[in-house]
């Protein structure tokens, strides 16, 4: 990793070093709540942008811009990579990924067969490039799904808010559940390590669908595979994020994957997670997604009330979830600057 890239704000801050600010952004920053993504993405499927390197790099740059966050998240969706294996996946507006066929029996594992990014998805390193050729010392963060929350799309084939049939098959089939678990481990690993050997300098692991099983279930059939899965990137010398929504219930179970950071929904104060999770690993979040819907009044309220509560050291700002479609760019703008005024260290 460049000097450049050791010396930026998250990066320090993920590593619990001291920081002269909380480094600031947001995820789903690049996306539906800018116009000009909105433009950009006018008559182009979801995937096909993910597949176009100049079309990711200019959405991945677009929040940068405008909102002068500390931070980019590369621009993708977690079910790239299956895609790029060759899974029948379209991102439908208004649903989310939709697997034509869904993976129900040991004979649908054959589908599932190793990611070579090279050669699968050339067009991710291209556009990882031109990225961090645009950002200079602003950081870049790569993501992947967690094995888990790629193994309830497939089984489910479409989002679901309780994974029904997926936590049956890990109920009834244990072995096929697990050996499911595995092969995307393989995939995400394969994915993450190429992102940052492209460029990106600290990742994120989403397992958004990991609140919907209960902490003894987590911890005997998917804990196991998430641990590995952080084991094998640990080489690469990036920090490593990991990231459930309302999951509240598994943060410690979590945490033990291995990951360097937390990221804590906006359900569990930062203060908690902090008692619970102890001093070893950094936290993000965790402002609530409506807040920037509120007007600024109640947003610098909020935010005020929140930087009181985080941790002095090893926090990075976030939301507690993806920015939500309706909400003002303003306000988003105004909220960069608001932690920034707040959190700099006065000399």
């Amino acid at each position: 990793m460049s000097q450049a890239a050791e010396a930026t704000l998250l990066v320090r801050a993920l590593r619990r070093e001291p920081v002269e600010r909380k480094p600031v952004w947001f995820m789903r920053q690049a996306g539906r709540s800018l116009p000009e993504y909105r433009e950009l993405r006018e008559g182009a499927p979801m995937l096909e942008m993910c597949r176009t390197p100049d079309l990711c790099a200019e959405v991945t740059l677009q929040p940068v811009r405008r909102h002068g966050v500390d931070a980019a998240i590369f621009f993708s969706d977690i079910v790239t990579p299956l895609e790029g294996i060759g899974i029948d996946v379209e991102i439908q507006s208004g649903v989310g990924p939709v697997i034509a066929e869904p993976f129900r029996s040991e004979a649908d594992l054959a589908r599932l067969r190793p990611l070579e990014p090279d050669a699968d998805l050339p067009e991710i390193a291209e556009a990882i490039r031109i990225v961090t050729a645009e950002l200079g010392d602003t950081p870049l963060i790569g993501f992947a799904g967690a094995p888990f929350t790629l193994a309830s799309y497939l089984v489910e084939g479409r989002p679901s808010k309780s994974q029904e049939m997926a936590r049956t098959m890990l109920l009834e089939e244990p072995g096929l559940f697990r050996n499911l678990l595995e092969r995307l481990a393989d995939i995400a690993v394969a994915s993450l390590r190429s992102q940052v050997e492209a460029g990106v300098q600290a990742v994120q692991v989403f397992d958004s669908w990991a609140g919907s099983l209960s902490e003894a279930t987590y911890r005997e059939a998917v804990l196991p595979v998430s641990q590995r899965l952080f084991a094998e990137i640990e080489d690469l010398g990036v920090p490593r994020i990991h990231f459930a929504v309302n999951a509240g219930h598994l943060m410690e179970a979590m945490a033990e994957a291995g990951s360097d950071a937390m990221g804590v929904d906006w359900r569990t104060p930062l203060s908690e997670a902090r008692r619970r999770l102890g001093e070893g690993v950094a936290l993000q979040g965790n402002l609530d997604p409506t807040v920037p819907l509120a007007g600024p009044e109640v947003l610098e309220r909020e935010t005020r009330n929140l930087l009181a509560d985080a941790p002095e050291r090893g926090h990075v700002f976030n939301l507690g979830h993806g920015v939500l479609p309706s909400t003002d760019p303003g306000m988003l703008t105004e909220l960069v600057g608001l932690v920034h005024e707040i959190t700099e260290k006065r000399n």
